[in-house]
């Protein structure tokens, strides 16, 4: 690799470094602001907070990858401009094809990072996501053992503790059950107790009230009790761990299998189709950003104003290209067959950078001498 070819693709991952940690930081302060919500909410410890958005930064890191190659791209391009160092390159016979070389190896490296998040590290933490996400939702303590806290573990349901003691009692319960429309049901006791048995949780309410109103000619009956048991098994939201997810299968599979896939995931043979080559269309995206960042910025000739026009037509440019990947995943989704669309985006990004690169070369080349008659 020539030296200058070195210095640019130093300055190419220096600055893909940077735009990254910037772009996922971003990414991943939204994202961890509504997991804190969701799980501190719902009464999770701190360290299921931090194991959750561990799990999601692959997928984050997966969708911030190709604007961090462009940013980097424009802005490593930019700043040799601007300092003259590739009007030096140029001036010693650099040709823009030429120049395009450190940017090409720069995207193919981006690319093969994206391939690994796509194939192995995204679908393995969506998954392992989606079997936290069941262990938590069949968690009766984390759903409603919480003091002082109108919880609605369903629709219609208000479950309240005034405080639980250090035996384990429930002391000052409320539950009010309204999911039937002609029936309103409510318990109050001064103590219960949570009981799991045969894979069923009952509540165990001691020395209470039971009211039921009915609307059918709004009566309400009343009934007080020493002890009784609710089955309360319904109120926890069960998540199906054991179903796997297209997201969640590895991408060789869903090539050689679809057919299999699509039936043990429950989705279209051309979903499984359209997510197999998405995940390999991804890392060509990744080149395509990267090349068409380059190539725009080298067109066009030097103003005080900056390059602020080209920089707007590479982020139009990127728009087209990100509107042809929507109906490429369109058509494979509608059949199968169609497979070659899922790369109709990056293909389109590198022809564009390939036009912009030969129109480069063609507003450099010298004119010709004009003939000189004797």
């Amino acid at each position: 690799m020539a030296r200058f070819d070195r210095y640019m693709l130093s300055q190419l991952m220096v600055l893909f470094g940077f735009f990254s940690l910037v772009l996922v930081s971003v990414y991943w302060i939204n994202r961890a602001v509504r997991l804190f919500d969701k799980l501190i909410g719902d009464g999770q410890s701190a360290f299921v907070f931090l194991e959750f958005t561990a799990l999601t930064l692959p997928n984050v890191i997966r969708l911030v990858l190709p604007m961090a190659a462009f940013a980097a791209s424009v802005y490593v391009t930019n700043r040799l401009s601007s300092e003259s160092e590739l009007v030096v390159m140029q001036a010693t016979g650099y040709s823009p094809w030429r120049l395009a070389r450190p940017v090409a190896i720069y995207g193919l490296i981006v690319g093969l990072m994206m391939s690994v998040l796509t194939h192995f590290l995204v679908p393995a933490s969506l998954f392992q996501m989606q079997q936290r996400e069941a262990e938590i939702a069949e968690n009766v303590t984390a759903k409603l053992l919480t003091e002082g806290t109108f919880l609605h573990p369903t629709d219609g349901v208000t479950f309240f503790i005034r405080k639980i003691s250090p035996e384990g009692a429930l002391e000052d319960v409320f539950l009010s059950d309204r999911r039937q429309d002609d029936r309103a049901q409510t318990y109050t006791a001064t103590r219960a107790y949570l009981v799991n048995e045969d894979g069923t949780v009952k509540l165990v309410m001691l020395d209470g009230m039971a009211q039921s109103f009915t609307r059918d000619g709004n009566r309400l009956f009343t009934t007080h009790f020493a002890d009784f048991s609710y089955d309360i098994t319904n109120l926890i939201r069960k998540t199906a761990a054991q179903t796997r997810g297209v997201r969640h299968t590895g991408t060789l599979e869903m090539l050689l299998h679809p057919d299999q896939i699509a039936a043990e995931t429950g989705e279209t043979v051309g979903r499984v189709t359209e997510e197999a080559h998405g995940r390999i269309n991804q890392a060509l995206q990744c080149l395509a950003a990267a090349l068409i960042g380059f190539a725009t910025l080298l067109i066009g000739s030097f103003s005080r104003f900056g390059v602020w026009r080209q920089i707007v037509a590479a982020l139009v440019l990127l728009v087209l290209v990100k509107l042809f990947e929507g109906l490429g995943a369109d058509t494979v989704q509608a059949d199968p067959h169609m497979w070659p669309a899922a790369y109709a985006s990056s293909v389109t990004g590198v022809l564009i950078a390939v036009a912009l690169l030969g129109w480069a070369g063609r507003a450099r080349r010298p004119a010709p001498l004009p003939e000189v008659q004797t």
